[in-house]
C-alpha cells in the first residue's frame, strides 16, 4: 500500500512540475510581445531547468521561443541557431507536431531572408509531418504560408488556390481565429490585383471574425485596410471613419507602430481631399510615432543584444565546463577501462597457457582417433571395391550366360525349322498342316520378349547408363537397333549377332547400314569402334 501510494505522489509531482513548464513558457511567450530581453532571461532559466531534469521536449520548446524572439529582433542567424537546435530535440524526443510546427517557424524565416527555395522546402516538410498526423489546423497554418509566399513573388493564382485551401482546411476544424487571418491575406491579394470590391468584402469578414475572437491588434489591421480600400475607391470620408476608428483601438491599446500607421493613412487622405493642413499634421504625427516607435526598438534592441550576449557567452561557459566534464569522465573511463583490460590480460595469458596444454593433448588425441578413422575407412574402401568388382564380374558372367543361352536357344529353333521346312516340302499331306502349326509355333517364340528383357536388365546392369548415352546420339533408335548396338557392344562376331536376332547375314548388314545413318557416323568410321567408345 505504501509502494503504491509513493508511487502516486510521484506522477502527481511530475504532472504537477509539467503544468508548471507549460505555464512558464506561455507566459514568456505573452512577456516577449513587449519585453523580449526579459521573455529571453525567462526562456533561459527554463532552459538550464529542462536541461537539468533531461527533458527534450521542454528544451525544445524553449529553443523554439527563443528563436522566434530573436526573429523579431532582426537577428536571423541567432534564431536560425535556435530553430535547428530544436528540431534535433524534437527529432529526439519523437513529437512530430512540435517538430512541424518548428519547419515552419524556419520556413517564414529563410521567407524573409529572401531565400524562397528553401523557405518553401520546409513549408513542405512541415505540411507532409501534419498530413501524416492528421493535424488540420497545422495543414492549414502551413497552406496559408505557402500561399504568402505566392503573394509576395507575384504569382497569385497560386497564392489564391492555397490560400483557399487553408481556409477549407479552417472552416472544417472550426477555427475562426486562423479563418480571419486567411481572410485578411485573401483582401491583400485582391487589393494588389486592384479588385477593391472582393478586398473589401474579404477584409469584412476577417474583422467580424477577428471581433468575434476579441482579437484587437487583428482588428484594428483590418479597419485600417478597410480605410485603404476607400481611400483607393475615393470614398475618403468612409476611409477616414475606418482610420480613426483604427486610430483610436490602438491609441487604447498603447500600440505606438498601428497608431503611426494609422495617422500615416490620415494624412495620405487628407492630402488627396486637398486638406493641406490636416495632411501636414497627422504626417507630422506619423513620424513623430514612428520615431518613437524607433527609439523603442533601439532601446529594447539595446537591451536586448545585452542579454543576448550574456546568453552565449553563459551557454559557451557552459559548453566549455561541459566540454571539461566530459574530458574528465572519459579520462576517468578510459583510466579504468586500461586497468580492467590489464587485469584481463593477465587473466586470459595465464588462461590461455593452460588452455594451450589442455588443446596439446586433445589435438593427439584427436590426431590418434583421425588415423585409426582413415584407416577404417581405406579398408572400408577397400572391400567395398573388391565387392564391387566380384558383383561386376558376376553381372558379366551372367550377361554372358543369357547371350549364350540366346546363341543356343535360336540355334536350336533355326535347326528345328529348317528341318521342319524341309518336311513340309515332302508331299506327305496328312504331315503337312501339323508341320505349318510348329513352324509358326517356332516362329512365334523365336525372339521371345522374356529373354530380351533379361539380357537387357544384365547388360545394363553391367553398362551402365549405356543406352542414355547413346540416346545422346539420337532420338530416332528402336528396340531392334538397341539390341543390336548391344550385341555390337559385346564384341560378337556377325554370324551370332544375325543368329539371336533371327535374321539373315545379308539382313544384318542392312540394319548395320541403317543404324550408322541414324547415329551420324562418316563414312569410313568403324561402327563398332564408335560404339565401344560409348
Amino acid at each position: 500500500m505504501l509502494k503504491y501510494l509513493s508511487t502516486l505522489l510521484l506522477v502527481c509531482v511530475i504532472t504537477l512540475e509539467l503544468r508548471a513548464q507549460s505555464v512558464n513558457l506561455q507566459a514568456a511567450k505573452v512577456l516577449a510581445q513587449k519585453h523580449p530581453d526579459s521573455a529571453l532571461i525567462m526562456l533561459r532559466q527554463l532552459y538550464a531547468k529542462a536541461q537539468e531534469q533531461q527533458d527534450k521536449t521542454s528544451e525544445g520548446l524553449c529553443l523554439q521561443q527563443m528563436g522566434t524572439i530573436c526573429y523579431n529582433q532582426g537577428h536571423y542567424s541567432q534564431a536560425l541557431d535556435f530553430y535547428l537546435h530544436a528540431d534535433k530535440l524534437f527529432t529526439e524526443a519523437k513529437q512530430p507536431l512540435l517538430s512541424a510546427a518548428n519547419m515552419g517557424d524556419m520556413g517564414l524565416l529563410y521567407y524573409y531572408n529572401k531565400q524562397t527555395d528553401r523557405s518553401r522546402t520546409y513549408y513542405n516538410r512541415a505540411l507532409a509531418i501534419y498530413t501524416r498526423q492528421n493535424d488540420i489546423k497545422g495543414q492549414a497554418q502551413v497552406l496559408g504560408s505557402i500561399g504568402h509566399l505566392y503573394e509576395k513573388t507575384r504569382k497569385y493564382d497560386s497564392a489564391f488556390y492555397y490560400q483557399n485551401q487553408a481556409l477549407l482546411k479552417y472552416q472544417q476544424a472550426n477555427f475562426k481565429q486562423g479563418a480571419a487571418k486567411i481572410y485578411e491575406n485573401l483582401g491583400s491579394i485582391y487589393e494588389d490585383l486592384a479588385k477593391f470590391d472582393s478586398a473589401y468584402v474579404s477584409f469584412s469578414r476577417s474583422l467580424q471574425l477577428y471581433r468575434d475572437q476579441h482579437n484587437e491588434v487583428g482588428s484594428i489591421e483590418v479597419i485600417n485596410n478597410l480605410g485603404d480600400i476607400l481611400r483607393k475607391t475615393g470614398k475618403y470620408k468612409e476611409s477616414l471613419l475606418q482610420t480613426r476608428h483604427a486610430l483610436q483601438l490602438a491609441s487604447q491599446m498603447g500600440n505606438v507602430y498601428q497608431m503611426a500607421s494609422c495617422t500615416k493613412d490620415m494624412g495620405k487622405t487628407f492630402e488627396l481631399m486637398g486638406q493641406t493642413d490636416s495632411a501636414y499634421h497627422y504626417s507630422e504625427l506619423s513620424r513623430r510615432y514612428s520615431l518613437e516607435v524607433y527609439s523603442l526598438d533601439g532601446a529594447k534592441q539595446t537591451t536586448f543584444l545585452q542579454v543576448l550576449y550574456d546568453f552565449n557567452k553563459k551557454s559557451d561557459e557552459i559548453a566549455r565546463l561541459n566540454n571539461i566534464r566530459k574530458l574528465n569522465r572519459i579520462i576517468g573511463v578510459a583510466v579504468a577501462v586500461v586497468v580492467v583490460l590489464l587485469v584481463i590480460l593477465g587473466i586470459v595469458i595465464f588462461s590461455r597457457q593452460r588452455l594451450k596444454l589442455r588443446d596439446q593433448q586433445l589435438l593427439a588425441r584427436q590426431k590418434a582417433a583421425e588415423h585409426e578413422v582413415m584407416q577404417l575407412e581405406f579398408k572400408n574402401q577397400q572391400l567395398e571395391e573388391q565387392g564391387l568388382k566380384q558383383q561386376l564380374d558376376i553381372k558379366s558372367r551372367e550377361l554372358s550366360n543369357h547371350t549364350l543361352n540366346l546363341i543356343k536357344n535360336n540355334q536350336f529353333l533355326e535347326q528345328m525349322r529348317s528341318k521342319l521346312q524341309a518336311m513340309v516340302k515332302d508331299d506327305r499331306r496328312d504331315q503337312k498342316k501339323q508341320m505349318q502349326q510348329l513352324i509358326a509355333e517356332i516362329n512365334e517364340n523365336f525372339n521371345h520378349e522374356q529373354h530380351w528383357r533379361e539380357f537387357t536388365v544384365a547388360f545394363e546392369q553391367v553398362h551402365q547408363q549405356f543406352f542414355d548415352s547413346l540416346r545422346a546420339f539420337s532420338q530416332e533408335l528402336t528396340s531392334a537397333d538397341m539390341r543390336l548396338i548391344a550385341l555390337i557392344k559385346m564384341n560378337l562376331d556377325s554370324a551370332d549377332i544375325a543368329t539371336l536376332l533371327g535374321i539373315s547375314t545379308d539382313s544384318l548388314r542392312v540394319s548395320r547400314y541403317r543404324l550408322r545413318k541414324k547415329l551420324n557416323i562418316q563414312q569410313g568410321d568403324n561402327l563398332s569402334a564408335f560404339i565401344q567408345t560409348l
